[in-house]
């Protein structure tokens, strides 16, 4: 003990000497980290050194961090309190000694000082919790944090040291994490210590209705206790049966807007919860004022949305006439919290988003509060940071395919490289389909699928356009090129004479004689003959309008009949005109048969 009596006049840093102190003191089997005898050895004795330490300070009137401080060093000196429970610290961070060490002395400190003091210790506790709350420290000592936490509490005056209350609450909200099983109240427990007291008898001179006051108070047994009602039903009637009496009442006097404003219920924010007196005498007044009637409310509106909350098991859940009755109760209160003034549809809304969050808290709990802290990303081990890779030609991939043409000079040249292939290399497994004597079956046909049939179409149309136009009548089997085809297949998708062909034909081998009207008709129908655009039945009429206009034109010039007047008169009769047409079918050329397209005919 000796031995940390000195090293708590050592004003240098506790990493510097607390590890010497203990190997000199215990002197441990191990260099850095103490068995479980050794640990409890230790403890022992800095327990007894921390009691010594407050019996002095006690006696010499000094507060208990401050006792031992030097007056040379100034403010910034710590006393010998504060210097050791820096060693323990350290010590229990680097894992030299058990974690739980630096708690246990925490709670015997806060145990054997007065309350003003317990200040200053509190005040060290908030100093050094982000250290204490490390997960090596905090798996020891919670439970002894949260009991000191917890006696500290009960010593206090819930109305004198209502800030040192809350410094202690924020610290457990920020030391213990939000999935905390001890901090959520699991079994919902609720607070019947808290009892509201109202007068029995009626006082002489009071005019208010006793009655009403007594029903109107009697409701605060209810709230207080909500698990009674579902558990017994008489006690459910007389509730229903008073509630209805006050809502009535409420009901029957409506507050106005003026009397919401004189009230200045927007400053009520920055005031505590109010605690109202039970008096008979301000029965009246108190049900004039909108936070009175609000705080009421409210409180029915929390006791349904707990008496509605399913339960663990069936026999939890209300009946079908309790929940009749909450509905209908529910939508009384709502329709009275909407018309008290003042902003009593914004105070409404609020309400409820309050209440169906505190349904998700209650699922929450019910599920046996499961952690949902997102765990921080492993940092990785090796803290310099990898340089991003610089390529040639600005990516990975551009820089290897130009790395490869300069290996391979030949790859243009390649037979065995992807290349667009010819349209009858492509359409030979198709013409293969279309073979009846292949034997192939029809839902294995190229034709089935849409992506060969479409790339097919696209490379006829660049390199086999008379193919690809006979698509329009054939379908995709009249693209395959004839010579892939059998003989009986390569009949069926052969090109036809039309009628426009034959009748140029038919023009070109007759010998008239030329006129001017003779010229522009001949010429207008090789025009419209090379075009090839006009339909079947447009042609024959153009070719024989053409035909009878120079024929008309001669007559008019000239009082002989020239050879194809003769021809045309003969060609009015029916055998005349039957012989004329055979005579064209005669003269159409062999090649117009094979397919031949009309701008090869010659006039």
């Amino acid at each position: 003990m000796e031995i940390f009596r000195k090293a708590l006049l050592n004003l240098e840093p506790p990493e510097k000497f607390a590890l010497q102190t203990v190997q000199e003191a215990i002197k441990p089997q191990r260099q850095t980290k103490l068995v479980l005898d050794e640990n409890q050895l230790l403890e022992n004795i800095l327990r007894t050194l921390l009691q010594e330490l407050v019996s002095c300070a006690v006696q010499s009137g000094d507060p208990t961090m401050h006792y031992g401080q030097s007056i040379a060093d100034g403010d910034n000196a710590n006393g010998q309190i504060p210097r050791l429970l820096d060693i323990v610290l350290y010590l229990c961070e680097k894992e030299h000694v058990e974690g739980g060490m630096i708690f246990q002395l925490l709670e015997d400190l806060t145990e054997m000082s007065t309350m003003k003091n317990c200040k200053d210790i509190f005040a060290y506790i908030e100093s050094k919790q982000d250290i204490l709350g490390k997960q090596e420290l905090f798996a020891r000592g919670k439970l002894v944090m949260l009991r000191t936490c917890n006696q500290l509490l009960r010593r206090l005056s819930k109305a004198n040291d209502v800030v040192f209350c809350g410094r202690i609450l924020m610290f457990l909200a920020h030391f213990f994490p939000l999935s905390e099983r001890s901090a959520v109240n699991i079994k919902g427990v609720f607070n019947t210590s808290n009892e509201t007291t109202f007068e029995k008898e009626a006082p002489k001179g009071i005019s208010t209705d006793f009655n009403f006051y007594k029903t109107f108070w009697s409701l605060q047994e209810y709230f207080c206790n909500p698990p009674s009602l579902t558990v017994n039903p008489t006690k459910w009637h007389r509730f229903t049966s008073s509630l209805t009496v006050v809502l009535n009442t409420f009901e029957a006097q409506p507050l106005s807007d003026e009397e919401g404003n004189a009230n200045n219920l927007e400053e009520e924010g920055a005031a505590v919860n109010i605690k109202y007196l039970t008096s008979s005498k301000l029965m009246g007044l108190e049900l004039k004022d909108p936070s009175f009637r609000r705080h009421v409310l409210v409180q029915c509106l929390i006791l349904f949305d707990y008496v509605k909350a399913p339960g663990k098991s069936d026999k939890d859940l209300p009946s079908e006439a309790m929940k009749e009755e909450i509905k209908t109760s529910e939508e009384r209160v709502k329709k009275l919290l909407e018309v008290t003034p003042p902003k009593g549809k914004e105070f409404l809304s609020s309400i409820e988003h309050i209440l169906e969050r505190e349904k998700n808290w209650v699922w929450w709990k019910r599920d046996g509060c499961p952690p949902f802290e997102k765990q921080p990303a492993e940092k990785k081990v090796d803290g310099t940071k990898k340089r991003r890779p610089r390529w040639r030609l600005g990516n990975k991939e551009l820089s290897q395919l130009w790395k490869w043409s300069d290996q391979n000079p030949n790859a243009l040249t390649d037979p065995e490289r992807v290349r667009t292939p010819a349209v009858v290399d492509y359409w030979k497994p198709m013409a293969d389909d279309m073979d009846p004597s292949a034997g192939i079956e029809a839902e294995y046909h190229h034709k089935n699928k849409k992506v060969y049939c479409w790339k097919g179409l696209r490379l006829s149309a660049r390199q086999d356009l008379e193919g690809f136009s006979r698509f329009t009548e054939f379908g995709i089997e009249g693209v395959v090129p004839l010579e892939l085809l059998p003989a009986e297949l390569r009949s069926k998708y052969q090109a036809k004479p039309n009628e426009k062909s034959k009748r140029a034909k038919k023009s070109g081998t007759k010998g008239s004689v030329p006129s001017s009207e003779d010229n522009q008709g001949t010429a207008l129908e090789c025009e419209m003959d090379g075009e090839g655009g006009q339909n079947d039945l447009e042609a024959p009429s153009a070719a024989m309008d053409l035909d009878s206009t120079p024929i008309t034109g001669n007559n008019s010039q000239a009082g002989t009949p020239t050879q194809d007047e003769l021809e045309k008169q003969n060609s009015e009769s029916p055998d005349a005109q039957e012989a004329g047409e055979l005579d064209a079918e005669e003269d159409v050329e062999p090649g117009l048969i094979d397919g031949e397209t009309d701008a090869d005919v010659d006039l």
